[in-house]
């Protein structure tokens, strides 16, 4: 009766101990944290993904996935639901979600990050959950351009394959042999060159220092010539302003113009218009005299009888007579 009390007793404090250690790991791993839930949808894989992954908001820890399914509006795509701290700058203008891996392991988390410009806010799910849109991680872009890029590939190993055939071969050998040849030539130009540069540039250098010396001289002639021209000039300037200034050949010259301008239309106003009637005048008179000498040519008579008419007288033609008186 004794042992089986003892063992009753014994067994009572294990399950109180258990119970003790059951409410102590509750109540160290509580969680007094508010979450929001929002879920994605998308086509890609999302392998490595597990319930209660990680939710990182550019590399913080903010939450965890709830949830992973099948999203019954969109057949074909993976509808994935998180809960994420209710402190977290989420927003659905802005945020958008990867699948990122944890090093080398293949463990998946979601990357919450945002854009740098605003974007399109998604319709609610069904459940009423806020949709955050989803990009391809990029692995999936990788694994997506894999098959072109293995395309490109194995087109630049044809191409490769072709300019490396038999013929092309022999036109590459033929190529080599002339940049041999080239090389050769060009090792023979250098030895000519060589040569020349001693037997000619050398003496041509010997001459270099009386050539400098006469250039010398002829950069101070040069510099005599325009210290000349220079001064030249500014006399030119000096007599140029001496002929411009008030009182100066320039203004005298200016005055003189004035004045005959002056006489010369006095003359036309006054003068010329006298002359030009004394002249007329004088016209008249020649022509009057002209006439009365030619009268006197013609009828000398007129100078005694005058300017009448003389009848003919005896023995001249025309001659009358006069009556007999009775």
């Amino acid at each position: 009766m004794e042992n089986k009390s003892h063992a009753m007793a014994a067994g009572l404090f294990v399950v109180v101990v258990a119970c003790l250690l059951a409410g102590l790991a509750l109540w160290l791993t509580r969680d007094r944290n508010q979450y929001v839930l929002y879920e994605m949808s998308t086509k890609d894989a999302i392998s490595g993904l597990q319930p209660q992954a990680t939710v990182r908001y550019k590399g913080v820890s903010v939450g965890k996935v709830t949830r992973i399914g099948f999203d019954a509006q969109n057949s074909g795509n993976v509808l994935i639901r998180i809960a994420v701290d209710s402190d977290a700058p989420i927003s659905p203008q802005t945020t958008y979600a990867q699948l990122g891996y944890q090093g080398v392991t293949g463990i998946a988390h979601i990357q919450l990050d945002d854009s740098d410009a605003k974007q399109e806010v998604l319709a609610e799910g069904p459940s009423g959950l806020q949709r955050l849109p989803m990009r391809s991680s990029p692995l999936t872009v990788l694994a997506d351009q894999s098959m072109l890029i293995m395309g490109r590939v194995n087109e630049a190993t044809r191409r490769i394959n072709e300019l490396l055939d038999t013929e092309n071969q022999e036109h590459f050998r033929q190529a080599l042999a002339d940049i041999a040849g080239a090389a050769k030539g060009v090792n023979r130009l250098t030895e000519n060159l060589n040569h020349t540069l001693s037997d000619r540039l050398e003496p041509a250098m010997a001459q270099l220092p009386g050539l400098t010396e006469d250039a010398r001289r002829s950069m101070q002639a040069m510099v005599k010539a325009g210290d000349e021209a220079g001064q030249l000039a500014k006399d030119m300037r000096g007599l140029t302003e001496r002929l411009q200034k008030s009182g100066g050949a320039l203004d005298q010259l200016e005055h003189g113009s004035q004045s005959l301008a002056f006489a010369a239309d006095r003359l036309g106003r006054s003068t010329l218009p006298t002359v030009s009637q004394a002249a007329g005048d004088v016209s008249r008179a020649a022509r009057s005299m002209g006439q009365a000498a030619s009268g006197i040519t013609n009828n000398p008579q007129s100078l005694i009888f005058g300017d009448g008419q003389m009848r003919p007288g005896p023995g001249e033609p025309g001659f009358v007579p006069p009556a007999a008186s009775r």
